[in-house]
Parts: structure tokens; sequence; C-alpha cells
């Protein structure tokens, strides 16, 4: 006699779904038109159909033990052919949404507050009064110039800044480090931040995985490749060429879709390469000085030439997407808070990192150092809430693509 079970739908889950970008679910009728349309879902249990279901009944477990929600690039090909109007595509993205906030619960309600514009003012607020202080502090105590007694490196580095009387803006060259000392702020800060992300990322993958495993024990026939083997191939073979982007989507926009992501990776890759040699010049110049790098660089110095190339390149990525995500047709697919916020902050990101750069080889002291600001307020932004952001898909993705082909599957 087959055995009964018993499904409990959770009510509380599916409005949260629904409030995350997943609102037309209930229009699907399992037609299976979205699993049939899309190029990369795998021929035995493809998605998103069981996805759709899973999601109308509320089975939140099986949702969230899921990769297939990682692995649909989100092109929109299924909503496009869908009769009904479900939006396949958004559901997919809902349901990462969702993923985001359940994996790893944050110190602060950081998943709720990515969840919505109306939380916007405390994602800003946070870096901006953290920043601002450290503004308030240095100006008006004179920070530096009162610890270089005790602290040579702020001499070593043309510094400390000299704070006029009752003037928020140091005197001389603009220097960012006259106000925002690496050693004691932006290299301390986002040194912590960093620490704080991988070890957030480094409990959401273990948690995935968790949840992906199956139960009791699994039978592989053949010899089965180490787990560090299949994230070198992922790496190689799939998330740097972007080989799934060519796959997915309408014809005419699969180039530039795979374009505009493939610029923004790699001017990221290109900027984090510039950090970890600033980094690495600085720290280790204190111990090896043939190595030491001192900031700002002139313009013709290779690192803040790759410097350039990376703002470039995640300028012309971010347009390219921009583009793509503004021309969407709201009957089709939408945009949520999570897109919008993910490309509103890397934008800013950019134009102040360029901004901050013109507006010092133009002298405007004053307006150089808020855009400076500016920039740091919107870094802190981009990573210190990444695990919680879309970007943090990154990883995740990553990680549910390394599984599945670790377990055999393509």
């Amino acid at each position: 006699m087959a055995q009964t079970v018993r499904i409990e739908p959770d009510v509380q889950f599916i409005k949260e779904l629904q409030a995350s970008g997943g609102e037309s679910l209930k229009k699907c009728y399992q037609c299976a038109t979205c699993s049939v349309a899309c190029p990369i879902s795998p021929a035995s249990n493809p998605y998103p159909r069981k996805e759709m279901i899973w999601a109308q009944w509320g089975l939140k477990d099986k949702l969230l033990s899921d990769p297939d929600i990682w692995l649909c690039h989100n092109c929109g090909g299924c909503s496009d052919l869908c009769p009904r109007g479900a939006k396949p595509a958004d559901l997919m993205s809902a349901m990462r949404n969702m993923a985001y906030q359940k994996l790893v619960p944050a110190p602060l309600p950081i998943g709720l507050w990515m969840s919505s514009a109306k939380y916007l003012p405390m994602l800003i607020g946070i870096p901006a009064v953290l920043f601002g202080f450290i503004w308030l502090m240095v100006a008006k105590l004179n920070l530096w110039k009162n610890m270089a007694a005790f602290y040579p490196p702020l001499n070593g580095h043309g510094l400390p800044g000299d704070f006029p009387s009752g003037s928020w803006i140091p005197k001389g060259d603009i220097i960012y480090g006259k106000l925002f000392f690496g050693d004691f702020t932006i290299d301390l800060l986002f040194g912590l931040v960093f620490l704080f992300v991988v070890f957030t990322f480094y409990k959401g993958v273990k948690n995935l995985i968790a949840a992906l495993a199956p139960q009791g024990t699994t039978l592989v026939l053949g010899k089965q490749k180490p787990w560090w083997c299949c994230l070198v191939e992922v790496v190689l073979m799939e998330i740097l060429p972007h080989t799934k982007f060519i796959q997915c989507g309408a014809e005419p926009e699969k180039a530039s879709r795979k374009f505009g992501h493939m610029a923004l990776f790699f001017g990221f890759i290109c900027l984090a390469i510039v950090t970890a040699i600033v980094a690495i010049g600085h720290w280790g110049g204190l111990v090896f000085p043939a190595i030491a790098i001192h900031t700002p660089m002139p313009l013709y110095h290779p690192v803040k030439l790759l410097a350039i190339i990376g703002t470039l390149l995640l300028l012309v990525g971010l347009t390219s997407l921009t583009a793509r995500r503004a021309s969407l047709d709201p009957t089709k697919q939408t945009s949520s808070f999570y897109d919008w916020y993910l490309l509103g902050v890397i934008w800013v990101v950019g134009l102040t990192g360029l901004g901050s750069m013109l507006l010092r080889l133009a002298n405007v002291a004053s307006l150089a150092y808020f855009v400076y600001y500016l920039h740091l307020i919107s870094v802190f932004m981009l990573f210190a809430y990444l695990p919680w952001s879309k970007l943090g898909h990154l990883v995740y993705r990553t990680a549910a693509l390394t599984y599945v082909r670790y377990m055999g599957r393509r």
C-alpha cells in the first residue's frame, strides 16, 4: 500500500514570495511551456514547471533545497512564451530573493531591508553615519596631525591633513588619505567587512549544500571527481566564458546580454586586482620598501591604468544591462527592487569613483572630498550587504553549479 504524504502549504511563504516578485504565480496552470522552452533546463526533472507548482503549494523547504533556482540564468524566454502571463522567470528570481534572506540570518534585518525600496534610507544611513562620523572626528580634532607623533607612516604619506579652524576640507593638494587615512579607516573598516562577508558566504554555502544534499546515502557509479575539480571546471568552462548566456533568451539579445554581463564581470575583476595590488603595496611596503605603492598614483601608472579600464568596463556593462532592464515588457517580465538596487549602487560606485579622480585632477577640493565620501558609502553598500543582494548569486550559483556537476549532472 502506497504511503500517504501530507502536504502542508506555508501560506505566509506564498505571500512573501509574491511580495518578492512572484505575484503572478497563481496564474500558472501547469502547461509546461516554460520547461519546454528553456534551452538550458535538463531533460530529466526540468525547470521551472516544478518550481511553479511548489510555489503555488507553498512548499518552502522544497524550493529552498532546489538547485535549479540558482541554475536559471533569468533570460526571460519562458515568460515570453507563457500563455497565461504567469511570468515564471519572475518567480525564479523571487525564489532566489527569498533564498538570500533565508540562507543566513543577518545580525541586522538586512535581508528584509534589501527586499523593498522603503528600507533604502536604512541601507544608506549606516555607512553615511559611519563615514560622516569619521569625517567629523578627523576635521574637528585634526586627528591625523595629532596622531602623527605616535604613528610615523602618517608623515611618510605626506600627511597629516591640516584643517583650518572651522573647515571641513584639509589644506593643500587633494589627497583623500588626509581625510580618510587608510590604515585606520578604509583598510580597517573594509577589512572587517571583507571578513564578515566571507564568513557569511561560508555559512550560506554550507547551508545551501546541506539543503541540496539528498537524504540518506547516494549510490555513485564510476569514479567521482573531487569537488574542487568540479569547481575549477565550472569557473573555466561556464563562469568566465559566460557560456550559458549565449544559450538563453531571444536570438537578437543573446549577444548583447552576454556582452553586458561580461563587461561588468571583468570590470569587477580589474578593480579587485587593483585593490589587492594597492593593499599589498601599502602594507607589504612597510616591511619591504621595494614593493611600496603610494596613492594617489600618476595617470600613466600601470595600476592606475588598470583601474581606469576596470571602471570603463563597469560603466559599459552597466549601460547595456540597464538599457535591457528598462526595455523589458512588464506584461511578460518585471524588475524587482533587488534588480534596481544592484544596478543603482554599481552606477554610483562607478560614477563617484571616476568623479573622485577627475575632480582631484581639476583641483576642486570641496566637491572632490564630498564625492569621495559618496563613493565610500556606495562601496560599503555594495559589499557589506552583498550576501543578501542579487550579486550574491555569483557565489551561490557557483556553489550550485559545482554541486550538481559533482553529483554527475551537466
